[in-house]
Protein backbone atom coordinates (compact mmCIF):
# COMPACT_ATOMS: atom_id res chain seq x y z
CA UNK A 1 0.00 0.00 0.00
CA UNK A 2 1.59 3.43 -0.90
CA UNK A 3 1.12 5.53 2.43
CA UNK A 4 1.59 9.39 3.08
CA UNK A 5 2.56 9.18 7.20
CA UNK A 6 1.68 12.33 9.10
CA UNK A 7 2.95 12.91 12.32
CA UNK A 8 5.04 14.60 14.78
CA UNK A 9 6.01 13.87 18.42
CA UNK A 10 7.83 10.62 19.72
CA UNK A 11 4.55 8.68 20.33
CA UNK A 12 3.89 8.82 16.45
CA UNK A 13 7.25 7.19 15.81
CA UNK A 14 5.58 3.27 16.68
CA UNK A 15 3.61 3.91 13.85
CA UNK A 16 5.62 5.28 11.36
CA UNK A 17 8.40 2.24 11.80
CA UNK A 18 5.36 -0.56 11.88
CA UNK A 19 3.94 0.81 8.16
CA UNK A 20 7.73 0.07 7.16
CA UNK A 21 8.07 -3.31 8.61
CA UNK A 22 4.66 -4.26 7.68
CA UNK A 23 6.12 -3.51 3.58
CA UNK A 24 4.21 -0.44 3.05
CA UNK A 25 5.49 2.26 0.32
CA UNK A 26 5.80 4.89 2.68
CA UNK A 27 6.15 7.82 -0.01
CA UNK A 28 6.58 10.47 2.27
CA UNK A 29 6.72 11.75 5.56
CA UNK A 30 4.94 14.96 6.79
CA UNK A 31 5.81 16.79 10.13
CA UNK A 32 5.86 20.06 11.82
CA UNK A 33 8.96 22.43 11.12
CA UNK A 34 12.19 22.40 13.40
CA UNK A 35 11.64 24.52 16.20
CA UNK A 36 13.60 25.90 19.23
CA UNK A 37 13.11 22.81 22.06
CA UNK A 38 15.26 22.49 25.51
CA UNK A 39 16.42 25.24 27.95
CA UNK A 40 18.95 26.43 25.69
CA UNK A 41 16.16 26.87 23.04
CA UNK A 42 17.98 24.71 19.81
CA UNK A 43 16.72 24.35 16.57
CA UNK A 44 15.93 20.62 17.03
CA UNK A 45 13.68 18.20 14.53
CA UNK A 46 10.89 16.24 15.57
CA UNK A 47 11.48 12.49 16.24
CA UNK A 48 9.16 11.97 13.36
CA UNK A 49 11.65 13.49 11.20
CA UNK A 50 14.86 12.09 12.80
CA UNK A 51 13.11 8.21 12.12
CA UNK A 52 12.26 9.14 9.00
CA UNK A 53 15.65 10.36 7.84
CA UNK A 54 17.13 7.03 9.49
CA UNK A 55 14.99 4.70 7.63
CA UNK A 56 15.80 7.25 4.00
CA UNK A 57 12.51 8.48 3.94
CA UNK A 58 11.59 11.88 1.86
CA UNK A 59 10.50 14.21 4.51
CA UNK A 60 8.38 17.45 3.80
CA UNK A 61 7.68 20.04 6.48
CA UNK A 62 5.36 22.41 5.64
CA UNK A 63 5.02 25.55 7.53
CA UNK A 64 1.35 26.21 5.95
CA UNK A 65 -1.05 23.50 5.49
CA UNK A 66 -3.27 24.99 3.50
CA UNK A 67 -1.22 27.06 0.91
CA UNK A 68 -2.21 26.15 -2.71
CA UNK A 69 1.54 24.44 -3.12
CA UNK A 70 1.38 22.51 -0.24
CA UNK A 71 -2.34 21.40 -1.09
CA UNK A 72 -1.24 20.20 -4.98
CA UNK A 73 2.24 18.39 -3.61
CA UNK A 74 0.03 16.15 -1.40
CA UNK A 75 -2.63 15.06 -3.93
CA UNK A 76 0.55 14.84 -6.31
CA UNK A 77 1.99 12.07 -4.31
CA UNK A 78 -0.98 9.78 -5.56
CA UNK A 79 -0.73 7.73 -2.57
CA UNK A 80 -3.88 4.95 -1.20
CA UNK A 81 -3.97 6.42 1.85
CA UNK A 82 -3.11 9.35 4.63
CA UNK A 83 -2.02 7.91 7.87
CA UNK A 84 -1.97 10.82 10.58
CA UNK A 85 -0.46 10.01 14.31
CA UNK A 86 -0.47 13.40 16.35
CA UNK A 87 0.71 15.51 13.21
CA UNK A 88 -0.57 18.98 14.85
CA UNK A 89 -1.87 20.51 12.16
CA UNK A 90 -6.26 20.28 10.72
CA UNK A 91 -6.34 18.90 7.43
CA UNK A 92 -9.07 20.32 5.09
CA UNK A 93 -11.61 18.75 3.03
CA UNK A 94 -8.83 18.94 0.15
CA UNK A 95 -6.11 16.61 1.98
CA UNK A 96 -9.30 14.52 3.50
CA UNK A 97 -10.58 13.58 -0.39
CA UNK A 98 -7.38 13.21 -1.71
CA UNK A 99 -6.59 9.49 -1.85
CA UNK A 100 -9.08 6.59 -2.81
CA UNK A 101 -9.15 5.97 1.66
CA UNK A 102 -8.83 9.22 2.82
CA UNK A 103 -7.10 10.04 5.59
CA UNK A 104 -6.77 7.35 8.60
CA UNK A 105 -6.12 9.17 12.41
CA UNK A 106 -4.48 6.94 15.29
CA UNK A 107 -6.15 8.40 18.34
CA UNK A 108 -4.86 8.34 21.58
CA UNK A 109 -8.42 7.80 23.63
CA UNK A 110 -11.91 5.72 23.03
CA UNK A 111 -13.49 7.81 21.04
CA UNK A 112 -16.02 9.93 21.34
CA UNK A 113 -14.48 10.36 24.74
CA UNK A 114 -11.60 12.90 25.06
CA UNK A 115 -11.49 14.24 21.24
CA UNK A 116 -8.81 16.82 21.07
CA UNK A 117 -5.16 17.47 21.47
CA UNK A 118 -4.21 15.70 24.96
CA UNK A 119 -6.42 12.80 25.31
CA UNK A 120 -4.05 10.70 27.40
CA UNK A 121 -3.19 13.68 30.09
CA UNK A 122 -6.92 14.04 30.67
CA UNK A 123 -7.99 10.70 30.96
CA UNK A 124 -5.12 10.15 33.70
CA UNK A 125 -6.17 13.68 35.30
CA UNK A 126 -9.65 12.72 35.38
CA UNK A 127 -8.85 9.14 37.06
CA UNK A 128 -10.42 7.55 34.16
CA UNK A 129 -9.86 3.48 35.01
CA UNK A 130 -8.92 2.63 31.12
CA UNK A 131 -8.55 3.95 27.98
CA UNK A 132 -7.30 3.05 24.81
CA UNK A 133 -6.51 3.39 21.38
CA UNK A 134 -8.87 4.01 18.44
CA UNK A 135 -8.40 4.13 14.60
CA UNK A 136 -10.84 6.61 12.46
CA UNK A 137 -11.41 8.24 9.07
CA UNK A 138 -10.75 11.16 9.08
CA UNK A 139 -13.81 13.84 8.52
CA UNK A 140 -13.89 17.85 8.58
CA UNK A 141 -14.73 17.62 12.41
CA UNK A 142 -12.59 17.51 15.91
CA UNK A 143 -11.57 13.52 15.88
CA UNK A 144 -15.50 13.05 14.80
CA UNK A 145 -15.01 10.70 12.06
CA UNK A 146 -16.09 7.40 11.91
CA UNK A 147 -14.66 4.84 13.99
CA UNK A 148 -12.26 1.78 12.36
CA UNK A 149 -10.79 -0.04 15.02
CA UNK A 150 -10.46 0.38 19.19
CA UNK A 151 -8.51 -1.37 21.41
CA UNK A 152 -8.66 -0.94 25.19
CA UNK A 153 -6.14 -1.10 28.08
CA UNK A 154 -6.43 -0.07 31.85
CA UNK A 155 -4.51 2.69 33.25
CA UNK A 156 -2.21 1.78 36.44
CA UNK A 157 -2.78 3.38 39.93
CA UNK A 158 0.92 5.32 39.62
CA UNK A 159 0.66 5.59 35.89
CA UNK A 160 1.68 8.79 34.50
CA UNK A 161 0.77 10.17 31.49
CA UNK A 162 4.27 10.10 29.28
CA UNK A 163 4.33 6.79 30.93
CA UNK A 164 0.76 5.73 29.64
CA UNK A 165 1.66 7.40 26.38
CA UNK A 166 4.50 5.16 25.52
CA UNK A 167 2.19 2.33 25.72
CA UNK A 168 -0.36 3.46 23.72
CA UNK A 169 1.68 4.51 21.16
CA UNK A 170 3.17 0.68 21.04
CA UNK A 171 -0.83 -0.10 20.88
CA UNK A 172 -1.72 2.43 18.13
CA UNK A 173 1.19 0.96 15.91
CA UNK A 174 -0.39 -2.72 16.55
CA UNK A 175 -3.64 -1.08 15.86
CA UNK A 176 -2.87 0.38 12.57
CA UNK A 177 -1.09 -2.07 11.35
CA UNK A 178 -4.42 -4.44 11.65
CA UNK A 179 -6.40 -1.70 10.55
CA UNK A 180 -4.63 -1.69 7.31
CA UNK A 181 -4.32 -5.44 6.84
CA UNK A 182 -8.23 -5.75 7.15
CA UNK A 183 -9.36 -2.59 5.81
CA UNK A 184 -11.82 -3.85 2.81
CA UNK A 185 -13.92 -5.80 5.91
CA UNK A 186 -14.25 -3.26 8.62
CA UNK A 187 -17.80 -1.52 8.35
CA UNK A 188 -16.77 1.62 9.80
CA UNK A 189 -19.16 3.20 13.10
CA UNK A 190 -20.25 6.62 13.93
CA UNK A 191 -19.49 8.39 17.06
CA UNK A 192 -22.20 8.90 19.54
CA UNK A 193 -21.66 12.71 19.45
CA UNK A 194 -23.64 12.67 22.96
CA UNK A 195 -20.74 10.64 24.88
CA UNK A 196 -18.28 12.67 23.33
CA UNK A 197 -15.70 14.87 26.12
CA UNK A 198 -13.36 17.02 24.71
CA UNK A 199 -9.65 17.25 25.99
CA UNK A 200 -8.09 20.45 24.62
CA UNK A 201 -4.28 21.67 25.02
CA UNK A 202 -3.31 23.17 28.84
CA UNK A 203 -2.70 26.47 29.97
CA UNK A 204 -0.04 27.33 32.97
CA UNK A 205 -2.84 28.27 35.04
CA UNK A 206 -4.49 24.63 34.72
CA UNK A 207 -1.77 23.47 36.64
CA UNK A 208 -2.30 25.00 39.83
CA UNK A 209 -3.50 22.35 42.73
CA UNK A 210 -6.67 23.34 44.00
CA UNK A 211 -6.84 21.83 48.22
CA UNK A 212 -9.64 21.67 48.09
CA UNK A 213 -10.51 18.72 46.07
CA UNK A 214 -9.57 15.26 47.18
CA UNK A 215 -6.44 13.64 48.10
CA UNK A 216 -7.36 11.06 44.87
CA UNK A 217 -8.03 13.73 42.33
CA UNK A 218 -4.93 15.65 43.05
CA UNK A 219 -3.24 12.33 42.53
CA UNK A 220 -4.61 11.86 39.49
CA UNK A 221 -4.05 15.72 38.09
CA UNK A 222 -0.64 15.24 39.85
CA UNK A 223 0.00 12.29 37.44
CA UNK A 224 -1.67 13.78 34.06
CA UNK A 225 -0.66 17.25 33.84
CA UNK A 226 3.07 15.87 32.62
CA UNK A 227 5.46 17.08 31.52
CA UNK A 228 2.87 20.03 31.03
CA UNK A 229 1.63 22.63 32.41
CA UNK A 230 2.74 20.42 35.61
CA UNK A 231 1.09 20.47 38.95
CA UNK A 232 2.39 23.27 41.48
CA UNK A 233 1.17 25.28 44.40
CA UNK A 234 3.05 27.94 46.13
CA UNK A 235 3.83 27.89 50.29
CA UNK A 236 5.62 30.50 52.14
CA UNK A 237 6.49 32.62 48.76
CA UNK A 238 7.81 29.84 46.63
CA UNK A 239 6.29 27.53 43.97
CA UNK A 240 6.42 24.12 44.26
CA UNK A 241 6.00 21.39 41.54
CA UNK A 242 4.83 18.41 42.54
CA UNK A 243 5.63 15.11 40.77
CA UNK A 244 4.69 12.20 42.44
CA UNK A 245 2.10 11.95 44.91
CA UNK A 246 -0.52 9.23 46.60
CA UNK A 247 -3.44 8.84 48.79
CA UNK A 248 -3.07 8.46 51.97
CA UNK A 249 -4.67 6.11 54.15
CA UNK A 250 -7.58 7.76 56.88
CA UNK A 251 -8.67 11.37 57.04
CA UNK A 252 -7.31 14.04 59.61
CA UNK A 253 -9.09 17.49 60.80
CA UNK A 254 -7.12 20.09 59.06
CA UNK A 255 -7.31 22.95 56.81
CA UNK A 256 -6.95 21.97 53.13
CA UNK A 257 -3.20 22.47 51.92
CA UNK A 258 -2.00 22.11 54.98
CA UNK A 259 1.21 20.49 55.82
CA UNK A 260 0.68 17.66 58.67
CA UNK A 261 3.88 15.90 58.14
CA UNK A 262 7.61 17.03 57.58
CA UNK A 263 9.89 14.17 58.39
CA UNK A 264 11.93 11.80 57.15
CA UNK A 265 10.23 9.95 54.17
CA UNK A 266 7.17 11.82 54.68
CA UNK A 267 5.65 14.87 53.63
CA UNK A 268 1.57 14.36 53.75
CA UNK A 269 -0.53 17.26 52.89
CA UNK A 270 -4.12 17.70 54.15
CA UNK A 271 -6.80 18.14 51.06
CA UNK A 272 -10.60 17.92 50.61
CA UNK A 273 -12.92 16.21 52.71
CA UNK A 274 -9.94 15.50 55.21
CA UNK A 275 -8.13 13.37 52.76
CA UNK A 276 -4.29 13.08 52.70
CA UNK A 277 -1.92 13.46 49.94
CA UNK A 278 1.38 11.87 50.53
CA UNK A 279 4.31 13.28 48.48
CA UNK A 280 6.93 11.49 47.57
CA UNK A 281 8.44 13.25 45.15
CA UNK A 282 8.65 17.47 44.62
CA UNK A 283 10.56 20.20 43.12
CA UNK A 284 11.49 23.72 44.70
CA UNK A 285 12.09 26.48 42.16
CA UNK A 286 15.59 26.54 40.71
CA UNK A 287 16.81 22.95 41.99
CA UNK A 288 16.33 19.67 40.28
CA UNK A 289 13.25 16.95 41.15
CA UNK A 290 14.20 15.06 44.67
CA UNK A 291 12.64 12.56 46.80
CA UNK A 292 10.43 13.82 50.11
CA UNK A 293 13.74 13.04 51.96
CA UNK A 294 16.00 15.09 49.85
CA UNK A 295 13.49 17.79 49.89
CA UNK A 296 13.03 18.04 53.37
CA UNK A 297 16.92 18.27 54.34
CA UNK A 298 17.63 21.05 51.57
CA UNK A 299 14.20 22.86 51.60
CA UNK A 300 13.15 23.84 55.40
CA UNK A 301 9.11 22.76 54.94
CA UNK A 302 7.55 22.69 58.27
CA UNK A 303 4.75 21.21 59.80
CA UNK A 304 2.12 23.48 59.50
CA UNK A 305 3.01 25.21 56.73
CA UNK A 306 -0.22 26.06 54.31
CA UNK A 307 0.04 25.32 50.25
CA UNK A 308 -2.44 28.30 48.52
CA UNK A 309 -4.04 27.42 45.35
CA UNK A 310 -4.43 30.63 44.28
Amino acid sequence: MKVVFMGTPQAAVPSLLRLVADGHEVLEVWTQPDRPAGRGRRITASPVKLCAERLGIPVFQPSKIKSRETRRRFVSLAADVAVVVAYGRILTKTYLESYPMGCINVHFSLLPKYRGAAPVNWAVARCEPKTGVTTMKMDAGLDTGDILLAAETDIAPTETAPELMERLSLLGAELLSETLETYPAIQPRRQDDSASSLAPLFTKSDGIIDWTKDADAISCQIRGFQPFPRSFSEVSGRTITFWKAEPAEGTAGCSCGEVIEAAGDEILICCGSGTILRVTELQAPGKPRMSARDFLNGDGLRKGDVFVSE
